[in-house]
């Protein structure tokens, strides 16, 4: 199990040692000392170079060690070469590492304010999404986790989710009785089970594996890692849906961060917006980009949902909103809804 396992009881200290760790920072003798030390930032994820998440982790580095030459290295570790996403997220909390992209959904054992990202149709485009996060309650949630040892510094984006399956998957009964690979995420689950389908958490490393046996019939996913991870070579396909989204909170362990000299932490999160404005942006070049890599293979076909089909969707998963409406939050489901209007 995750944080109430080996390390539990150290979680309430965190916030008093984040508290004495900036006291400490600010002091001029401090600085003088952390000037001359070299950091290092380890920054694991599971996806691949070529990735939206994978450019802005390379992006980031090129910039930070440019910006504090000799004074900070980043170590980014792409496609599970350090750990996966599981362990990441134990690693951070407890200063193994020093900086993660994790999906929104692997938090759900931790807060279920995140778990709005999964809300199907919730959300029309990825625009939508980011107005939701810029606003004053996707900044706010940010800090959620800081007790807990994962300090938010923002938002980056993978795309719009896409069902992928054995055969066209047009309207919610056709997926009933199908496998679906699904993230750690109980609205995930839910979604699959409202649909008739028999929801399967797997990790993203093993479900090419799975396709190709058999063992999955079905994923949901970006046009980005379909691409990236050959998913359209073994499913035969694909239903343009964007009933989903496929996001990251870009974290710190806030211990270290409070560690950092003033000038470089502040150099850092100002990067931190740099980055993810560029690779935002950059995410959803590269979703449309592989989206025509992914017709020109020719290996799959790719369905376009009518407006009906979408609207018999969004009545076959909404029962999933209210579900989950007073876990997550009705303010915050409401103020994701009111940036878009729905």
């Amino acid at each position: 199990m995750f944080l109430v396992s080996r390390y539990s009881r150290f979680i309430p200290t965190l916030s008093a040692l984040l508290a004495s760790l900036l006291i400490g920072c600010n002091s001029s003798d401090n600085e003088t000392t952390t000037a001359e030390h070299r950091y290092v930032i380890k920054f694991p994820h599971v996806v691949a170079p070529s990735t939206p998440k994978g450019q802005a982790a390379a992006r980031f580095k090129e910039l930070a060690e440019a910006r504090f030459p000799g004074r900070l290295s980043v170590e980014v570790y792409p496609s599970t070469q350090l750990m996966n996403d599981d362990d990441s997220l134990e690693a951070l909390a407890f200063g193994e590492i020093q900086m993660i992209a994790v999906s929104l959904s692997k938090f759900d054992r931790l807060t279920q304010i995140f778990q709005v990202f999964d809300l199907p149709f919730l959300f029309p485009d990825l625009a939508a999404v980011e107005s939701f996060q810029l606003s004053p309650t996707g900044r706010t949630m940010l800090t959620e986790l800081v007790d807990r040892g994962f300090l938010g510094l923002g938002y980056w984006h993978n795309g719009m989710k896409q069902f992928g399956g054995p055969k066209p998957i047009r309207l919610p009964e056709d997926a009933d009785g199908l496998k679906f690979r699904i993230m750690e995420s109980d609205v995930l689950q839910a979604q699959i089970q409202a649909i008739g389908g028999n929801p399967q958490k797997m990790a993203y490393s093993e479900v090419y594996q799975s396709l190709q046996t058999g063992a999955i019939d079905a994923q949901e996913n970006t046009w980005s890692n379909i691409y990236s991870s050959k998913f359209h070579e073994v499913q035969p396909y694909f239903m343009i849906s964007n009933h989903g989204y496929v996001g990251y909170l870009v974290a710190v362990n806030p211990s270290f961060w409070a560690s950092l000299p003033d000038d470089m932490r502040t150099g850092l999160e100002e990067l931190v917006t740099e980055v993810t404005a560029w690779g935002n942006a950059r995410a959803a070049a590269i979703n449309a980009e592989n989206l025509d890599r992914i017709r020109e293979a020719g290996r799959a076909e790719i369905l376009v949902l009518t407006p009906e089909e979408i609207d018999a969707w969004r009545e076959a998963v909404r029962p999933v909103w209210d579900q989950f409406a007073n876990v997550i939050g009705p303010d915050i489901i409401a103020a994701a809804q009111d940036d878009h209007n729905l």
